[in-house]
């Protein structure tokens, strides 16, 4: 369907609920595909599902790892998946086989990663209490540099094509770094007031435009461009484009996100399930979605191209889209809808082969308009599919799943002549699963520092406290 058909000139973004999409299990996070048309979705027992977004189905399910999915990230062509979960394993999935190519293995758990946008060689890697990591599937790991006041809760993100690597800390520094070289390219502070600081919870870009938004403790929402940030340089001090903050209950934010176009913002609420969107350019809250009292808000992420947002509650991913009205004067331009019955009077020749009442002009101009040639055969590319360094689509893209009919009553050796026969099979789906490779996995080392002091025993540590001599005569 072409999507420009189905752009409004109006609102362009979603205003109600428009149904769920219930795993068999309870979900955690979840992540749109480049494209919208699959649908990621992260569950408490380890496994991911994909749904078929335009269908409302399954269309695979891996069991990917033991714990709870905590994040995911699709690479550019869509044909990799990357999980991260609370076992502390990093895994690259191939998509269609549903295989694990790489498996990393890290001694704290992973509270974020994201594939590079335009190279899906590399990836970041958010470990809890320790700076951030690019690793490559090489097997080779870069720890990116932190701050002067040595704060190891950094959060991390790329930006729209790669090329820098945006980090924050606890105490509101953000650093932003050359993603090739880890040079430190500028770096700001966020402060609150004159000299409290306040801490960088997530780091997020919209996939159109120059813009980025950070959420931080203090409850409020700053957009930045871009360009000016880097401008700004080393300890620089940029004015962000729009503070945006709940002037009313004070809600402390979950997750935030761009819209697709990057005209608006949603954030999630921590305490409650409830989406609050903005106008980017104007600032201005256009609509408050509510979901069912007394569940917390997980996760929210919005349609690459389409206003519909997924957010995820109790184990149940909400859709919330635009309430569609169909409109038959798009098929037909002088249709006209009544709403009580009309009688109409019809024309003596309304229904003439020949229209004697017509006159000559009208019927030069209809001569023309059927002189007119419309090219039916060339596709041109969708502006909603292409990047604004790119001509065309991408031919590589995985946007659909293939799903296997379910046949109830099958024929006997209806399997076997499928194997044979199907020339599109590959000869990996019919070696048995103990010959098949298995994946590579990689056990990268952090320095950890310890989560608690050793305990002190009037200004002396046990040890020291266990060996203190007892006063007596010695023993022979």
């Amino acid at each position: 369907m072409n999507l420009e058909l189905l752009e409004s000139f109006g609102q362009n973004y979603p205003e109600e609920f428009d149904g769920a999409l219930d795993s068999i299990s309870l979900a955690a996070t979840c992540a749109f595909n480049r494209r919208g048309t699959l649908l990621a979705v992260g569950c408490n027992d380890g496994r991911i599902f994909i749904w078929d977004f335009l269908t409302r189905g399954i269309a695979k399910s891996i069991s990917a790892h033991v714990y709870p999915v905590c994040s995911l990230s699709w690479s550019r062509n869509c044909k990799k998946l990357l999980s991260a979960s609370t076992d502390h394993n990093v895994c690259i999935w191939d998509v269609l086989s549903g295989e694990c190519e790489q498996r990393y293995r890290f001694p704290t758990p992973i509270v974020r990663v994201q594939f590079d946008p335009r190279n899906d060689r590399r990836f970041l890697v958010c470990p809890m209490r320790h700076a951030a990591l690019l690793v490559d599937t090489e097997g080779e790991h870069k720890i990116l540099p932190i701050d002067d006041d040595g704060d190891i809760n950094v959060i991390a993100s790329f930006d729209r094509r790669g090329d820098y690597v945006y980090t924050g800390n606890a105490k509101g520094k953000i650093l932003i770094l050359d993603s090739q070289t880890l040079a430190v390219k500028a770096s700001f502070k966020i402060t609150v007031g004159t000299s409290s600081t306040t801490g960088i919870k997530s780091i997020e870009f919209a996939r159109r435009g120059d813009c980025f938004l950070v959420n931080t403790s203090d409850r409020v929402i700053r957009v930045y461009d871009t360009n000016t940030v880097i401008k700004c340089g080393v300890n620089g001090e940029p004015e962000p484009i729009q503070k945006l903050q709940d002037l009313v209950n004070k809600t402390t934010w979950k997750k935030c996100c761009f819209s697709g176009d990057g005209e608006y913002i949603c954030a999630g609420s921590a305490r409650q399930h409830a989406l609050y969107i903005w106008e980017k350019s104007i600032g201005n809250l256009v609509k408050i979605l509510h979901g069912t009292k007394g569940e917390l808000l997980l996760d929210v992420v919005w349609h690459p191209v389409r206003p519909i947002i997924a957010s995820i509650s109790a184990g149940v991913v909400s859709i919330w889209a635009q309430n569609q009205v169909e409109n038959w004067s798009a098929f037909a331009p002088d249709f006209k809808e009544l709403d009580e019955n009309v009688e109409y009077e019809e024309r003596e020749s309304e229904f003439d082969v020949e229209d004697e009442d017509r006159s000559v002009d009208q019927a030069g101009e209809s001569r023309d308009d059927e002189e007119v040639e419309v090219d039916v055969t060339t596709c041109e590319p969708v502006a909603a599919f292409c990047s604004s360094d790119e001509e065309g689509e991408d031919e590589t893209l995985l946007s659909f799943l293939p799903i296997a009919p379910e046949i109830e009553d099958p024929e006997d050796g209806w399997a076997a002549t499928q194997e044979t026969v199907t020339p599109t099979e590959t000869p990996e789906k019919l070696e048995p699963a103990a010959k098949r490779p298995k994946s590579k996995t990689y056990d990268i080392s952090l320095k950890i520092p310890p989560p608690e002091q050793t305990i002190s025993f009037g200004g002396k540590n046990k040890q020291t406290a266990g060996n203190k001599k007892v006063p007596g005569r010695p023993r022979k």
